[in-house]
C-alpha cells in the first residue's frame, strides 16, 4: 500500500524552515569578528648572521677594537582589518640568556664585562631593548603600529640587526700606565629574539616568533709586537646560523622591563692576586 505525500504546502512550509536556519548559522559564522589573535598572519619570517668573520681594528695605540658580523632577523606579517578601537604594535624583543666576556692581561689578570643578576643566575634574561622604547630592541624598521578600525589588511615588514663594536684597553684598565698587556679576548653570548604583537591600552602580548642566536669569539694578542700586528682571530671564522624554533618560548618578564643590559652590566678587574675592583658602575 502506498502512503499518500503530504500536501504541497506541507513541503513548502519544511523547505522554508531549513532554508532559514541554514542561513542563521551562516550568518552567524559570518557576523562572528574574529579575534586580533585568530587573524595575525605572519607571512615570512628570516633570520641569519653575516658569513664574514670578526674584522680587528688597531689603529689606536690605546684600545684595540673589533666588530663582529651582524645578526638579522626579518619577518612580514598581515594583519587582516581590526573591527574595534584597538592599537597594536608588531616588531622585536630581544633578551641577552648568557654572557662571558673575557680580556686577559698576562699574568696580571683579567677585565670583565658582567651582568650581576644573570651571572649570579637570579634571573633567566635580562632586556635587550634600545634604552628608550622598552621593550622593544628599536622603533624604527624594528616595529609597525597599526591603529583600529581600519577597513583593509595591513601588510608590512619589521626588521632588525645587531652586532658588537667594543672597545678593550691595550693596558690594565686600572692602571694610570698603558703598556701593552692585553694577551687574549674570549666573549660568548646567548640571545633570544621574539616577534611580537603587542596591545598597546592593555598590553596584552602574542609571541608570533622565536628565534635563538650566539655569538662567539676568541682573540689571540701578543703584546710585544708592533701596533697594527698583535691581534689574531683565533675562532670562530664563520659563527652557528640562528635557529628559528618551531614551538615558541614566553617571554621572561625581565625582557620586558628596564634595566636594559648596556645600563646593567658592570666592568670587573680580577687581579690574579688580591680582591676583584669595580672599573665602571652599572648606570642604573
Amino acid at each position: 500500500m502506498r502512503l499518500s505525500s503530504p500536501p504541497p504546502d506541507h513541503w513548502t512550509l519544511l523547505w522554508i524552515v531549513l532554508l532559514f536556519n541554514a542561513m542563521g548559522c551562516i550568518q552567524s559564522i559570518r557576523c562572528k569578528p574574529k579575534s586580533f589573535r585568530d587573524s595575525i598572519i605572519v607571512l615570512e619570517v628570516n633570520s641569519s648572521i653575516d658569513p664574514n668573520p670578526t674584522s680587528i681594528d688597531e689603529s689606536s695605540s690605546v684600545v684595540l677594537r673589533y666588530r663582529t658580523p651582524h645578526f638579522r632577523a626579518c619577518a612580514r606579517v598581515l594583519v587582516p582589518p581590526v573591527a574595534s578601537k584597538e592599537t597594536w604594535t608588531i616588531g622585536w624583543i630581544q633578551a641577552c640568556n648568557h654572557m662571558e666576556f673575557y680580556n686577559t692581561y698576562g699574568n696580571k689578570g683579567m677585565s670583565s664585562w658582567e651582568l650581576p643578576d644573570l651571572r649570579d643566575s637570579k634571573i633567566q634574561a635580562i632586556s635587550d631593548s634600545d634604552g628608550v622604547n622598552y621593550p622593544w630592541y628599536g622603533n624604527t624598521t624594528e616595529t609597525c603600529t597599526v591603529v583600529g578600525p581600519t577597513k583593509k589588511d595591513s601588510k608590512f615588514t619589521v626588521s632588525m640587526n645587531d652586532n658588537f663594536y667594543p672597545s678593550v684597553t691595550w693596558g690594565v684598565p686600572v692602571s694610570d700606565s698603558n703598556v701593552p698587556q692585553l694577551s687574549s679576548i674570549r666573549r660568548d653570548q646567548s640571545f633570544t629574539t621574539w616577534l611580537v604583537a603587542m596591545n598597546q591600552a592593555t598590553s596584552e602580548t602574542l609571541v608570533l616568533q622565536t628565534i635563538r642566536w650566539r655569538m662567539r669569539l676568541h682573540i689571540r694578542v701578543d703584546p710585544e709586537k708592533p701596533l697594527g700586528h698583535r691581534a689574531v682571530l683565533n675562532e670562530p671564522l664563520a659563527q652557528e646560523q640562528p635557529q628559528i624554533l618551531g614551538k615558541n618560548e614566553p617571554i621572561p618578564n625581565n625582557a620586558m622591563v628596564k634595566p636594559n643590559a648596556n645600563d646593567a652590566q658592570v666592568l670587573m678587574w680580577r687581579p690574579k692576586n688580591g680582591d676583584p675592583v669595580v672599573v665602571i658602575p652599572p648606570k642604573y
